[in-house]
C-alpha cells in the first residue's frame, strides 16, 4: 500500500481514540456550569434509592454516599436513560467503558484533546471524516490492522510530509505537560 491509501488514517486514528471518549458515568469529574437559576440538589443516600437505580448504578455503589449531590444528580439522569438503550447499544458503551478503563492517564488526556479537536473543526470536514471512519470500521480486521500497522511503521518526517500535502496540516495536537 502506499501512503496515498492511508490518506484518512491518522484522523482517523484520533477519530477513533475520539470516540472513546463517551467517558464511564463514574469518570467524569467535570464540574457542572452554574446558571442563575441552577440549585444544589439535595444529596440521595444509597438506600433511599430504588431497586432499578440501584441495579443500574451498582458499580457506583461503594462511593455513592460520600458523591457530591450534583453528580449523584448526574449520575441518576444518565441512569434514566441508560434503562432505554436497546441491549446491543447497551454493549457498545460498556465496551467503550471498559476501554476507557484500561486507559493511563496520559491517554485519557490525549482522547480528550483529540475529541475537542474533532470538535472544533467545520461540520463538513466532521462529516468527512465520521464516513472515512464508517468506511475504516467496514473494512475487514486484517485489512484495518494492516493500515494501522503501516501508518505506524512510518517515520515521523513521513508522516508529517503527508498531513501537509493531504490538507491537514498537522497531527492533533499532543496536550502539554507540566
Amino acid at each position: 500500500m502506499t501512503i496515498s491509501r492511508l490518506a484518512a488514517l491518522p484522523l482517523l486514528l484520533a477519530t477513533l481514540l475520539g470516540s472513546m471518549a463517551v467517558a464511564p458515568l463514574h469518570a467524569q469529574n467535570v464540574p457542572a456550569v452554574r446558571g442563575e437559576n441552577s440549585e444544589m440538589p439535595p444529596p440521595r443516600a444509597w438506600r433511599n434509592l430504588d431497586p432499578a437505580q440501584r441495579e443500574v448504578l451498582m458499580p457506583l455503589r461503594d462511593q455513592w454516599d460520600s458523591m457530591p449531590p450534583r453528580k449523584q444528580a448526574r449520575m441518576l439522569k444518565r441512569s434514566e436513560h441508560w434503562v432505554t438503550l436497546p441491549p446491543e447499544k447497551r454493549e457498545e458503551v460498556r465496551q467503550r467503558i471498559a476501554r476507557w478503563q484500561s486507559m493511563t492517564p496520559q491517554e485519557r488526556q490525549r482522547t480528550r484533546a483529540n475529541q475537542l479537536e474533532f470538535q472544533r473543526l467545520p461540520p463538513a470536514e466532521r462529516n468527512r471524516l465520521h464516513s472515512t471512519f464508517e468506511h475504516f470500521q467496514q473494512l475487514p480486521p486484517q485489512q484495518r490492522d494492516e493500515l494501522i500497522r503501516q501508518w505506524r511503521a512510518l517515520p515521523p518526517g513521513q508522516r508529517m510530509k503527508w498531513l501537509k500535502q493531504s490538507g491537514h496540516g498537522g497531527p492533533p495536537p499532543r496536550p502539554s505537560r507540566p
